[in-house]
């Protein structure tokens, strides 16, 4: 018995929709955040942050994006010898973000709200690229890695703070969660290998952070070309 099937072009609206409910979602979750989201997911997340920026500052510096600023909390940590540019979906985010930068005076630093799925920059601009927890609230998190593999130059440094899905009895949790955990603004169900499959990234390091090792940091560069590049 055979059933009707979707064609590629119904297959990509249907996609395509789906990411728009789920963007909705996101830019409600966090338009509600925006005024308590330090107090909450503040100081439980900072080891990771810490880490990160411990990580950058061995590297060379120049041009950084940060994906998903939010509030900025990470934007007091860079090491001076980083421009950075921070982009984010959510302008109520953003508006603390600008509050933190204004008050601390942090002049290496530019603000920008932006779609980290679809941004503006060219190809190439950047020597690092940084999301820190951001990926699996991305309503396609594909795209926003894909964009962010863009804008990277070839050689360039790509850090990524975020819960990824686990064996044994913790995936199984993360698998029943993550239904109910998107009207929340993000997810639980993706593994790091599938988050990164076929980006063109190395994975250089990937080492567990935060209370209960709930989350990991993962550090790539960016090869030459677009070979499948993902390891662990």
């Amino acid at each position: 018995m055979s059933f009707p099937r979707l064609s590629e072009h119904d297959r990509a609206l249907h996609y395509s929709s789906e990411a728009t409910v789920r963007s909705r979602q996101t830019r409600r979750a966090y338009a509600v955040y925006a005024p308590f989201y330090d107090r909450v997911f503040g100081r439980v997340l900072q080891q990771g942050r810490r880490s990160a920026i411990q990580h950058l500052s061995l590297l060379e510096g120049g041009r950084l994006l940060e994906v998903g600023v939010g509030t900025g909390l990470m934007l007091p940590l860079y090491p001076s010898h980083w421009t950075v540019v921070g982009v984010d979906v959510s302008p109520e985010m953003l508006s603390v973000a600008r509050g933190r930068v204004r008050s601390l005076g942090l002049r290496n630093v530019q603000l920008s709200q932006m779609d980290g799925a679809s941004m503006s920059f060219r190809d190439d601009t950047f020597d690092a690229v940084v999301a820190a927890y951001v990926v699996t609230a991305a309503p396609d998190h594909s795209a926003l890695l894909d964009e962010m593999v863009r804008v990277c130059r070839p050689g360039g440094h790509l850090l990524i703070i975020n819960h990824f899905r686990q064996s044994g009895a913790r995936g199984v949790a993360d698998r029943m969660l993550s239904p109910l955990l998107r009207y929340a603004g993000f997810r639980t169900d993706l593994t790091l290998v599938e988050t990164l499959d076929r980006k063109g990234l190395q994975v250089c390091s990937s080492e567990p952070v935060n209370p209960f090792s709930i989350s990991h940091l993962v550090a790539c560069v960016k090869a030459n070309g677009h070979a499948n590049s993902v390891g662990t």
